[in-house]
């Protein structure tokens, strides 16, 4: 079980670093005025455990936060893979 709580925390940061890079390059894109990434794209790879690197790069980069949809469902993903990676711990030191 100790496995799966390791794993869990290697994906959950490996994925929020990711997020957290494409949420960079996003915005750089859209101040070159370049091709975007797809809205979609964020959103997968954010339901994927890499919600906690989009809400920091959001508040960093200062991007998509006036979309209301964005802060909702990062910070509702946040929650339940935090959640998620708690109830593991839980279980794997009870």
């Amino acid at each position: 079980m100790r496995t799966v709580l390791f794993g869990l925390i290697a994906l959950t940061l490996i994925m929020s670093i990711v997020t957290f890079l494409l949420m960079r390059h996003d915005k750089q894109c859209t101040r070159q005025h370049k091709r975007r990434i797809p809205e979609y794209t964020l959103f997968l790879v954010a339901g994927l455990f890499g919600a906690i690197g989009s809400t920091i790069a959001m508040q960093v980069y200062r991007h998509k936060t006036n979309h209301w949809y964005f802060r909702t469902f990062f910070l509702t993903m946040m929650i339940v893979q935090i959640a998620i990676i708690g109830v593991v711990t839980f279980k794997v030191f009870t």
